[in-house]
């Protein structure tokens, strides 16, 4: 494991293009990445779609788990259907989105059709086009931090909310007071863990938009994807990736720092 961590990071110094012989060239791979127009904007299409889908997908998915905790009949054919798109392959569900999605003929362009609404563009819009894979990437997440909060709902002591309501306590009143404290670990858990795969996101923008149109959802695993695996740019890619890598290790950072304090203090 280590062997390849090192070798990518001595050809992240170099012009390694397959076919040549690696030559070193310092940090210049480092330093043409941030005068790359193309690569600041893979940065920040990256960073919008973690605003987009982090704060949405764990919002969500606690409504979600709360609902669907209940022993009520049936309640888990609901808790299985909502887990499906999970255990799918981002393949298939790109596609169907994509088609969904489309222009003309999309299912959901005639809905609104049917409603004398103007259809959307929604894959082909640059103002569109990341805000429609997060939506995709929210619904096919959704059943994951569903199941993780389910399980951190059902640690909490029945015995907090009759104690509760016998002081009166509105259900509004136990799900702020009550719920959201004693599943502060969980929700750090889940926002985590939903931000690093947020940042390192590719499957669906390959498939759906490959990265277009103009940019508008080029993302910066796309962007080494092409540079390395298209353009053969290795050590340019390995660059890439490796920013990437303090990108993710950075922000995760940040997110431990200001809310692990707050999840242990929740407990």
């Amino acid at each position: 494991m280590l062997v390849p961590i090192l070798m990518s990071l001595y050809y992240s110094f170099t012009d390694y293009d397959v076919i040549t012989s690696a030559n070193f060239v310092g940090v210049d791979n480092y330093i043409k990445l941030f005068q790359d127009d193309q690569f600041i904007t893979a940065l920040l299409n990256t960073l919008w779609y973690c605003v987009l889908t982090v704060p949405a997908g764990v919002v969500l998915a606690l409504l979600l788990a709360v609902l669907f905790n209940r022993q009520i009949p049936g309640i888990g054919v609901f808790r299985t259907l909502t887990f499906i798109p999970v255990i799918t392959s981002m393949v298939a569900v790109s596609l169907v989105w994509s088609m969904l999605y489309e222009d003309n003929g999309g299912l959901l362009n005639t809905l609104l059709g049917y409603l004398n609404l103007p259809p959307v563009h929604w894959l082909t819009d640059t103002n569109m086009a990341m805000i429609s894979i997060a939506i995709m990437s929210v619904w096919k997440g959704l059943g994951y931090n569903m199941t993780i909060f389910l399980a951190g709902l059902q640690g909490v002591p029945h015995d907090l909310y009759e104690a509760a309501t016998i002081d009166g306590a509105n259900s509004v009143q136990k799900f702020f007071k009550i719920t959201v404290p004693m599943i502060g670990p969980t929700t750090y858990f889940v926002s985590l863990m939903s931000l690093i795969g947020s940042l390192q996101v590719f499957d669906q923008v390959y498939i759906m938009t490959n990265g277009g149109p103009v940019d508008a959802t080029k993302t910066v695993a796309m962007y080494l994807y092409q540079y390395g695996f298209q353009f053969y740019k290795m050590g340019y890619a390995c660059a890439a990736a490796y920013v990437l890598f303090i990108l993710v290790f950075v922000v995760s950072l940040i997110q431990n720092r200001s809310s692990k304090k707050w999840a242990e203090a929740s407990v």
